[in-house]
């Protein structure tokens, strides 16, 4: 079953021993922590990790703007733009071995054109459960302090929050082929 935001936050806030929300709008001490905590949490948890499930390529469009020093151009980042994790040429076969800079959410290159092998912001109900089980409990620890002041609870959640996103990584790893290592000058030496 695909959670929403509403019933992320509601399970998160459970896991504090606070009542559930309906709504952001709720009018409730919960409802507002977690409409101002949930959206930088889950941004700063999806971009932590190459996550399959919010992993995507895009060409990019170049921009008019030309940098003032060091690359040649600028290209415009997707509107869903989180992190990059490679840049490659684009009408090449390889999404990566572009040297590039990030300038005021432009992406600076001295290529023509670019592919952008980047992590964005899905949709809550696009994300797997192992997923929201770690935003969960990150949520949790989250939301703690301000609900509970209690800083042992607090620091209790934040554990059990790294553990969720270690297990949430390892099984994100598992959904695709090793990466081998290339460019390796003692495997070259022994070949």
């Amino acid at each position: 079953m695909a959670l929403n935001r509403i019933q992320l936050c509601s399970r998160a806030l459970l896991k504090v021993g606070a009542s559930p929300v309906t709504s952001f709008e709720d009018g409730t001490a919960e409802a507002e922590i977690a409409a101002l905590l949930y959206g930088v949490t889950r941004d700063a948890l999806i971009s932590g990790h190459p996550w399959s499930f919010a992993t995507a390529q895009q060409a990019l469009p170049a921009l008019t703007a030309k940098p003032l020093a060091d690359f040649d151009r600028a290209f415009a980042l997707p509107a869903d733009f989180l992190r990059v994790l490679s840049v490659g040429a684009g009408g090449s076969a390889r999404g990566r071995g572009v040297a590039y800079r990030i300038h005021e959410r432009r992406l600076h290159a001295s290529a023509e054109s670019l592919n952008l092998t980047y992590v964005f912001r899905p949709d809550e109900t696009a994300s797997p459960p192992f997923f929201d089980q770690a935003l969960i409990a990150r949520l949790a620890a989250e939301f703690c302090l301000p609900l509970t002041e209690n800083t042992a609870r607090t620091e209790a959640l934040s554990r059990a929050a790294e553990v969720e996103f270690a297990r949430a990584r390892s099984i994100d790893g598992q959904q695709q082929t090793p990466q081998a290592i290339e460019n390796f000058a003692l495997i070259e030496a022994r070949s």
